[in-house]
């Protein structure tokens, strides 16, 4: 089957007031983990390369053909998204694009919005010739984020209603107090400024640094218009944890496959949780694929 684009799994999410997990992809067992989960739970996926980590994983064309033979040879039938994370200027979206990636996300939040809305239109001019979807950020999300540490800057109303309709995006990034990493104390977001933004904007937002936010923020944060979050810490941590466990109590192992197979069972895990949570497990049906 081929990748598609997050915009109808997005609209739909968001009129049904559930939402689509992104989970970063780390290599091509992870890989196969959140395929093999997405699969197992009949849910849609989003399946996301960070732009930082894409010369690692071995460029664009690598990663697309990577994830297109898993999910072939897994026999993978809902739907894949596979999608570029923190596009870092419009010349690597169009990379990533022409590549076979069905969907990119262009990080301009850390330029004056006039700029972020330039580069934005760039992005979305040359994805809809490829019927590519588009997310866009306003405003910044806390903690690491492609190797830089900064602070929560709240997205600004007007900012976002200017980015959304001078650039027709598919999908907001409004930050609202999330921060990527491991939150210090307990995660809080701004529901009131989030209302407004749906309000205003009416089109699927998305929550970055979802990772370690309860329950109750996320459903309330669905409810509210986010149709798609984005989970690896998370992740992260639950292979870390067991890969070290495992390093710790088999001091006479050798093997890779045995050291690593309990870590990424537990990035499985972790990944059909979170669909269920989202309330995305179940809804793979009826969704429409783009050639690419």
């Amino acid at each position: 089957m081929a990748f598609v684009s997050m915009k109808e799994l997005l609209t739909e999410a968001k009129e049904q007031h559930y939402a689509i997990g992104q989970f970063n992809i780390n290599g091509l067992q992870w890989t196969k983990a959140i395929l093999q989960a997405a699969e197992e739970e009949r849910s849609p996926v989003i399946a996301a390369a960070s732009d930082r980590l894409i010369d690692y994983l071995g460029g664009f064309k690598t990663v697309a053909a990577m994830v297109g033979a898993l999910v072939e040879e897994l026999s993978i039938t809902v739907p894949v998204v596979l999608h570029l994370d923190h596009g870092s200027s419009a010349e690597r979206c169009k990379q990533a694009i022409d590549a076979g990636f069905s969907s990119v996300m262009i990080d301009g939040s850390h330029f004056p919005i006039a700029e972020n809305i330039a580069m934005t239109k760039e992005v979305v001019s040359y994805a809809r010739l490829y019927g590519v979807s588009v997310e866009a950020e306003v405003g910044t999300v806390g903690g690491m984020e492609d190797g830089l540490i900064g602070g929560v800057k709240y997205a600004d109303l007007h900012e976002c209603i200017r980015l959304v309709k001078e650039t027709d995006i598919d999908a907001l990034a409004a930050a609202l107090g999330s921060v990527h990493g491991k939150y210090q104390g307990e995660p809080k977001l701004g529901f009131k400024e989030m209302e407004e933004i749906s309000e205003a904007t009416d089109v699927p937002l998305v929550l970055h640094g979802a990772s370690g936010i309860p329950a109750d923020q996320i459903e309330r944060a669905i409810r509210l218009g986010h149709a798609k979050i984005n989970i690896n810490t998370e992740c992260m941590v639950a292979w870390t944890e067991k890969t070290r466990t495992m390093f710790k109590e088999n001091l006479d192992l050798y093997e890779p496959r045995a050291y690593m197979t309990p870590g990424i069972g537990a990035v499985k895990e972790t990944v059909k949780n979170k669909m269920r949570e989202f309330g995305s497990a179940g809804k793979a049906a009826g969704a429409r694929e783009m050639k690419v």
